[in-house]
């Protein structure tokens, strides 16, 4: 998910406080178990809110009533990490992931939370999926395309959230992307205990390290690093409402 969170090992969430990223550990918020933990988790830490989700490539069968109970909690800001991934072998089939991000997506407009997206060579589906959805409003999690597909991201209403992978020299279009992004829809994290930054690629990542992708996106959009701090803050609150 998005910006200054610090997330538990579910997908819990954005955290009171500068320069903190969501992070999850092995599966982020893949199940219902995990998303109970993320909410238990909210309740016992100040800077932790919760993300309550099922990952489009979750073998399990989601009990989509017991999520919908999840979502009422008060420490839940979150739908997610739910999305679509048609790149991995051994997942869910293409028409079942769809049918059960419907689902997602309708627990999020129902509770009024946003949801944070995972998407692998799924775009097209994605958009027909959020377009065909009135009122879903979200974060496209770990963004890693080009200007055209963030262009049509932006255009349906979303944000988009980047992590270490643009730390890396190669990423030049992802850098591009970076760049022309509107301010008030860019969002950072660190997906801990993966992304890392360039400079930390032989370690696991953590939330600390979002500080090597925040300075590099500074630098790239000709802000401050407290510029950038304060305008972070703000998207995420914006989004993340109960966070305010």
């Amino acid at each position: 998910m998005a910006a200054f969170a610090a997330r538990s090992r579910a997908q819990a969430a954005p955290a009171r406080g500068a320069l903190h990223a969501p992070r999850r550990r092995r599966g982020g918020v893949a199940n219902l178990e995990q998303s109970t933990n993320a909410v238990s988790l909210g309740h016992a830490y100040q800077e932790v809110w919760a993300g309550v989700g099922h990952h489009p490539l979750e073998p399990t069968e989601p009990d989509f009533r017991a999520l919908r109970q999840l979502a009422t909690d008060e420490m839940v800001v979150v739908v997610g990490e739910i999305g679509l991934d048609f790149e991995h072998v051994g997942g869910p089939h293409n028409e079942l992931q769809i049918e059960r991000l419907n689902e997602l997506f309708d627990i999020a407009i129902n509770f009024d939370l946003p949801v944070s997206v995972h998407n692998r060579g799924a775009s097209h589906e994605l958009l027909q999926a959020i377009s065909g959805h009135k009122g879903i409003r979200g974060v496209m999690h770990y963004f890693a395309l080009d200007w055209d597909w963030a262009q049509r991201f932006l255009d349906v209403g979303f944000y988009l959230s980047f992590a270490g992978l643009v730390t890396r020299p190669s990423r030049d279009e992802l850098r591009e992307v970076v760049k022309r992004c509107p301010a008030d829809r860019l969002l950072l994290e660190t997906d801990s205990p993966y992304g890392n930054s360039q400079k930390r690629m032989n370690v696991p990542n953590r939330p600390a390290y979002l500080i090597d992708t925040a300075e590099l996106v500074a630098d790239l959009r000709g802000v401050s690093l407290e510029q950038l701090a304060d305008q972070e803050r703000t998207n995420a609150t914006t989004l993340f409402q109960k966070m305010k």
